[in-house]
C-alpha cells in the first residue's frame, strides 16, 4: 500500500507519493532553473485564495511561453486530487510548469523541449516557525548580496533563481537572526527568501513596489489595510527608512503575516509586537473563515 503521509505528487497523470516523484536529469527546469511554479496553502480543508493563485501561475506559465497541456479546470482538479490523496487538511500546495526535457539532445533551441506540468502536497510549511513568529522574526538585511535585476530576471514570475537569496540566508543565519532582507542595486528594500516585507511609520503601512514577487498574501495585507482603515501605499523604501520604521512584517503564503521585533541591531517597539502587525495577522487569519476565498477540498 502506498504512502501518501508525508505527501503526494501528480506527474505523468498519475498520483504518486511525494518520495517517489522526480523529474529527468536533463530536464531544463533543473539545469537552467527554466521553470515557473506557484504555491497555494490548504486550511482547515480549503484552498485559500486559489483563483488568485492560479490567475498568477497562468501569468506566469505565459510569459515563459510554455505550453504545459492543461487548463485552468484541470489544474484545480489535479490539485484538489493531490490533496486528498493525502487526507492533510492543512497543507503547501505547489503547482510547477517546467521547460522540459529537449526532444533533441544538445539543442539550445527552448521551443525544442517538451514543457509539462506536475503538482505536489505536503503537510503545512511555516517560513518563519510559529514560535519565532510569536516573539516576533529577527531580520538582517543582507550586504553580501543584491537582489538580482528584474532587467535580467522578472520577479514577477515565480521562479527558483535563487542565488542571492541563498547568499543572503548564509549571512543572516550565520550572524544568529531568523532571516534576511534584500535590497536592489538602488538601495531600495525588495524581498525575503519567499516573502514579501511591509514597514509602519506613523501608523502608514508601505510596502516595495519593484524588484520583488507580487504576491497573493501581499495583495490580501493590501485589502486588509483599507477594510481596517490603515494608509497603505506600494514605493521604493530606502534601506534607513526601513530600518527606522515603527514596525515591520513580513507576509507569504507559508505562514501569512510575521511581526519583525529585530532588524540588524535595532530593537522595534522594546520587542513587543506592534499594534498594527498584530491587527493585520488576526485579520489575517479571521479571512480564513470567510467563505468567498474558500475553496472546500473534495476528500
Amino acid at each position: 500500500m502506498e504512502d501518501f503521509t508525508k505527501g503526494a505528487a501528480w506527474m505523468q497523470d498519475r498520483i504518486m507519493p511525494i518520495a517517489d516523484a522526480g523529474i529527468s536529469v536533463l530536464d531544463w527546469g533543473l539545469t537552467r532553473s527554466d521553470i515557473t511554479y506557484d504555491v497555494v496553502h490548504a486550511w482547515e480543508g480549503s484552498f485559500f485564495r486559489l483563483d488568485d493563485y492560479l490567475d498568477r501561475f497562468e501569468a506566469s506559465v505565459n510569459s515563459l511561453r510554455l505550453d504545459i497541456g492543461q487548463n485552468r479546470e484541470s489544474i484545480r482538479k489535479i490539485l484538489n486530487d493531490v490533496v486528498a490523496a493525502t487526507g492533510l487538511k492543512s497543507a503547501y500546495v505547489s503547482m510547477v510548469a517546467s521547460r522540459g526535457t529537449p526532444s533533441i539532445p544538445g539543442t539550445r533551441d527552448p521551443r525544442l523541449c517538451d514543457n509539462h506540468f506536475y503538482a505536489w502536497a505536503v503537510p503545512f510549511v511555516w517560513v518563519i516557525k510559529p514560535e519565532v513568529a510569536k516573539r516576533g522574526a529577527h531580520i538582517m538585511v543582507a550586504s553580501t548580496s543584491r537582489r538580482i535585476s528584474p532587467e535580467a530576471v522578472d520577479p514577477r514570475v515565480k521562479n527558483y533563481h535563487w542565488g542571492d537569496m541563498t547568499r543572503a540566508l548564509f549571512e543572516s543565519l550565520d550572524a544568529g537572526f531568523d532571516t534576511c532582507v534584500l535590497l536592489d542595486e538602488q538601495e531600495h528594500v525588495t524581498e525575503g527568501p519567499g516573502f514579501n516585507v511591509f514597514a509602519v511609520t506613523d501608523g502608514e503601512v508601505i510596502t516595495p513596489r519593484s524588484g520583488m514577487l507580487e504576491g497573493i498574501t501581499r495583495k490580501t495585507v493590501i485589502e486588509i489595510c483599507s477594510e481596517l482603515g490603515y494608509p497603505c501605499e506600494a514605493r521604493d523604501i530606502n534601506v534607513s527608512e526601513f530600518l527606522d520604521a515603527d514596525e515591520i512584517f513580513t507576509a507569504t503564503t507559508a505562514g501569512g503575516p510575521v511581526p519583525v521585533t529585530k532588524a540588524n541591531t535595532r530593537i522595534l517597539g522594546n520587542g513587543k509586537i506592534g499594534p498594527i502587525s498584530e491587527a493585520i495577522m488576526k485579520t489575517y487569519w479571521d479571512w480564513h473563515k470567510q467563505d468567498k476565498y474558500l475553496t472546500p477540498i473534495d476528500y
